[in-house]
C-alpha cells in the first residue's frame, strides 16, 4: 500500500515538473533567427584638452599670476587631446545597412564603428539622431545583411514574455529574458514617447539594442533604467517600435523631425481640479497657460480649458497630450474638444510646428512693498507694482509675500502671482487684493477654491481645500 502510493506521488510530481517544464517559453530559437541582426556600436568623439590646467582663480586675482608661471603648461603623461568612447547596442532594419540605435549612443560622435555578428566591421554615417526620443538612424556599406522583423507594440499584454539581445558592458550578443511590467509610461523630461516598461535585465551597453516578443518580432528599443547604482534593478524601459520606425522614416527622408506644437502649458487634471472645474470625472489636459500669438491663442484656446479629445483621438492624461499633438504634421487643421465653463465645445486649430528647444530665461521679481495683513488663508499678498507688471508682462495679479500658519495648508509659496480664482467652474482675473477676499469671503466654510498661479515662468492651477470660516 505504501509503495503504490509512493509510486503514485512520484509520478504526480514528475507530470507536475513536466507540465511546469513545457509551460516555460523556449529562447534558443530568437537567439539564433533573431540575434544576426543585431550588432554592436562603437562611438568615438575626440575631447579637447587645454593647454594649461584649469586654475581656481579669477584672472584678476593676484594668485592666479603667480600659479599660473610656476605650473607647466603641459603636464607631462596627459594628452591635449584624448578620445572619449563609448559602447551601445543597435539593429538592422533593411538588408542594405541601415541600422536603429539610441541617440544618446552616438551623440558628438566623430566615428561610428558598427561590428555584425560575423566579426565584420563598419564605419556608420549618422543619418540623423532624435533626441526627444531618443531614437539615431545609421548606414553602412553593406548589401544581403539579416534584418529583424518588426512586431506591433499595441497587442503587447501585460506580464507577456519579452527578450533583449545586445552588448552590455562589451559583452556581445548577450540574451536577456522577462515580462511586460506595463506599457505607455511617462517619464520625466520624456513627453513624446509611451515608454514599454519590462523587467528584462537591461545594463550599460544594452542601450539601442532590440527588445523581442517570443514571435522573434521587435517591439521595442532598449533606452533607459531606473537604477541607484548604474546597474540592473528591475525597471527597464523601451521605446516602441511604431514610434521609432515613425522617427526613422523621417530622419531618412529629411535628416531631421518635424513636430507639431499648438503652444499651451498643461497639467494633470486632478479629482479636485475636476471638480472645481465642475467635470465629473479627472480627464483630459488642463491648459494653465496660452503662449501668445501661438495656434492655440488664435484659435480661441483660453486658460482654464481642460482639452478632452485632439482630432478625435481621447486624452485621458495629460501626457497624452503631447505625444498627440507632436505626431501630428504641421499644418494640419484638427478639431480640439474642450470642457470650458460646464460644457464640451470644439475648437478648430491649425498645428504649428516645434522649434528646437531654447533654454528660457527666469526674470527676477522685485520685493513689494509694505505686505497687507494675512487673510483668511494665511497668506500675505499685495498688488503687483507697475514695474512689476511691465517685468513680468502680466495686466495684472496678485503677488505671494508670506504664508502663515494661520490658515490653511496649501502649495503656495512666496514669490508666486496669483491671477485667478475659479470657482464654480467660473474663472475670474484678479486685480486687487480686496477683490480676492471678497470672492473668498462668499465660499463656504470648508469649500475648495482653484487659484491660477505664476510661478517662474510657467502657470499652474492650485487648489486649496476647506476655506476657513475667518
Amino acid at each position: 500500500m505504501i509503495r503504490m502510493f509512493l509510486i503514485l506521488a512520484a509520478t504526480f510530481l514528475s507530470f507536475q515538473a513536466g507540465a511546469q517544464v513545457a509551460g516555460l517559453p523556449d529562447f534558443t530559437e530568437i537567439a539564433e533567427k533573431q540575434g544576426v541582426a543585431v550588432v554592436n556600436i562603437s562611438a568615438t568623439q575626440v575631447m579637447k584638452g587645454r593647454a594649461n590646467p584649469q586654475l581656481p582663480f579669477d584672472e584678476d586675482d593676484p594668485a592666479y599670476e603667480f600659479f599660473r608661471r610656476f605650473i607647466p603648461k603641459q603636464i607631462p603623461g596627459i594628452p591635449r587631446d584624448f578620445e572619449n568612447r563609448s559602447l551601445g547596442s543597435g539593429f538592422i532594419v533593411s538588408s542594405d545597412g541601415y541600422i536603429l540605435t539610441n541617440a544618446h549612443v552616438v551623440d558628438a560622435a566623430d566615428e561610428v564603428l558598427v561590428r555584425l555578428t560575423d566579426k565584420r566591421e563598419f564605419k556608420a554615417r549618422v543619418i540623423g539622431a532624435d533626441k526627444r526620443t531618443d531614437v539615431a538612424l545609421l548606414k553602412i556599406e553593406a548589401s544581403g545583411l539579416p534584418a529583424v522583423r518588426l512586431g506591433d507594440p499595441a497587442k503587447l499584454k501585460v506580464g507577456e514574455w519579452v527578450v533583449a539581445i545586445g552588448s552590455p558592458f562589451g559583452f556581445d550578443s548577450t540574451v536577456t529574458a522577462g515580462i511586460v511590467s506595463a506599457k505607455g509610461r511617462s517619464l520625466p523630461q520624456e513627453n513624446f514617447v509611451p515608454f514599454i516598461q519590462t523587467d528584462v535585465a537591461i545594463n550599460p551597453g544594452n542601450s539601442g539594442g532590440p527588445l523581442f516578443n517570443l514571435r522573434g518580432e521587435v517591439v521595442g528599443i532598449n533606452s533607459q533604467i531606473y537604477s541607484r547604482t548604474g546597474g540592473f534593478m528591475g525597471l527597464s524601459f523601451a521605446i516602441p517600435i511604431d514610434v521609432a520606425m515613425d522617427i526613422q522614416a523621417q530622419l531618412k527622408a529629411s535628416g531631421k523631425v518635424s513636430r507639431g506644437r499648438i503652444g499651451v502649458a498643461i497639467q494633470e487634471v486632478t479629482k479636485d481640479l475636476a471638480d472645481s472645474f465642475g467635470l465629473g470625472k479627472p480627464q483630459g489636459a488642463l491648459v494653465s497657460s496660452v503662449e501668445k500669438g501661438g495656434p492655440a491663442e488664435k484659435a480661441g484656446v483660453e486658460e482654464g480649458d481642460i482639452i478632452l479629445r485632439f482630432d478625435g483621438k481621447a486624452v485621458n492624461q495629460s501626457a497624452d497630450l503631447p505625444r498627440i499633438v507632436g505626431g501630428t504634421r504641421p499644418g494640419t487643421k484638427v478639431v480640439i474638444q474642450v470642457w470650458r465653463k460646464g460644457s464640451a465645445r470644439d475648437v478648430p486649430v491649425t498645428v504649428g510646428e516645434m522649434p528646437d528647444e531654447k533654454p528660457a530665461r527666469i526674470g527676477k521679481r522685485n520685493k513689494a512693498v509694505e505686505p497687507a495683513a494675512a487673510n483668511k488663508l494665511g497668506l500675505v499678498l499685495s498688488e503687483l507694482t507697475a514695474e512689476q507688471r511691465k517685468e513680468l508682462k502680466l495686466p495684472g495679479g496678485l503677488l505671494v509675500d508670506e504664508v502663515r500658519n494661520g490658515g490653511t495648508r496649501t502649495e503656495l509659496r512666496s514669490g508666486d502671482v496669483i491671477l485667478a480664482i475659479i470657482q464654480k467652474g467660473v474663472q475670474t482675473e484678479l486685480k486687487t487684493v480686496e477683490q480676492f477676499n471678497g470672492l473668498i469671503a462668499k465660499s463656504e466654510k470648508g469649500a475648495g477654491i482653484t487659484l491660477l498661479v505664476r510661478r517662474g515662468e510657467s502657470q499652474t492651477y492650485i487648489t486649496i481645500k476647506g476655506v476657513p470660516e475667518k
